[in-house]
């Protein structure tokens, strides 16, 4: 089982759920419904952000609600915030000044409810020095406001000058089956090194990975992605392919798709040379976070099979636009 400041998350790699952003807010009845299916499966580690959403009507407001009415499972779960960023825009500041107002809002937001376990700037501000921003969140750390320090999408020179000026809960990078970069560029080893447990997000590439989705006309047109290379025409199209060989692995296997490549990355996890591997895939529906939460075992063919599909399936597009 894995630990985040020092409590007990889900089972090893598993136990995970993202409360990511949405243009349009799920109902509550929906959220709640997910969100009780994802404890009740001991997924116990809640990923959501200042940023996921509307600054008056985010993931914290959607926590603030849950644990009103269930406040019975506030010590239960384990919540990690992203922040850090200049409200109602997608641009960091990690400014004492800004990482202060951001920690204070998420508290406020939600107002005792629950407990800040970890808060984490979404990205590295270049402008502000890693050591401003640390030290900021470290003193909450020392005042008893915050549990711990994240660090999310960072290099690992980055992750060693983080870890040297204090200790870090937890770093957040993006990795799946069609995003595999951390276990070659340092970063996954690196944590492993120093015994950071890494928050694997977008595991599911984004859904193209789950073989649900081929074109831009299959999301809405108010969803984030069409503003992401990888799913821009032309190139969504050639990275469905990717979700396509993995349902054949998951109809051989007996599964979905999803399960497929949520198994993959936690097969990385505790294996030699990595640490703790934790993917945290979003979810908006009971059905699917009772999916994402079923537990699959990849044998060593099946590892090997995914593998061969990724050395000759390209990717079309970066991971974000270059803004």
């Amino acid at each position: 089982m894995a630990t985040l400041t020092g409590k007990p998350v889900g089972r090893t790699g598993y136990g995970m759920m993202n409360l990511t952003w949405r243009e349009t807010p799920v109902p509550d009845e929906q959220a709640f419904a997910a969100m009780r299916a994802a404890l009740s499966s001991g997924s116990n580690f809640w990923n959501a952000g200042e940023l996921y959403g509307k600054p008056h009507a985010n993931s914290l407001h959607l926590l603030n609600r849950y644990f009103t009415k269930y406040p019975e499972d506030a010590d239960k779960v384990v919540i990690s915030v992203k922040g850090g960023t200049v409200p109602g825009e997608l641009r960091h500041d990690g400014s004492e000044k800004n990482i202060r107002r951001s920690i204070d809002e998420c508290l406020k937001v939600l107002d005792g409810k629950k407990f800040l376990d970890i808060f984490e700037p979404a990205r590295q501000d270049p402008k502000t020095p890693m050591k401003e921003t640390l030290d900021t969140m470290a003193q909450y750390v020392k005042e008893g406001k915050l549990g711990g320090i994240g660090i999310s999408e960072v290099t690992a020179d980055q992750i060693k000058q983080a870890a040297a000026i204090h200790p870090i809960a937890a770093v957040e990078v993006e990795m799946s089956l069609q995003t595999p970069d951390i276990l070659t560029n340092g970063v996954a080893s690196t944590c492993a090194e120093l015994k950071i447990p890494i928050v694997a997000y977008s595991p599911l590439g984004r859904g193209l990975l789950t073989a649900t989705i081929a074109k831009p006309g299959d999301i809405d047109t108010s969803d984030i992605r069409h503003h992401l290379p990888r799913f821009a025409p032309g190139n969504m199209e050639k990275n469905a392919e990717l979700g396509i060989e993995v349902q054949k692995v998951a109809k051989t296997k007996g599964c979905t798709p999803a399960q497929v490549a949520l198994a993959w990355v936690r097969s990385y996890s505790g294996k030699t040379g990595f640490g703790t591997i934790i993917p945290i895939p979003g979810s908006t529906t009971e059905d699917r976070t009772v999916e994402n939460n079923k537990e699959v075992t990849l044998t060593e063919t099946e590892l090997q099979e995914l593998e061969d599909i990724m050395k000759i399936t390209e990717v079309a597009g970066a991971r974000y636009a270059p803004h």
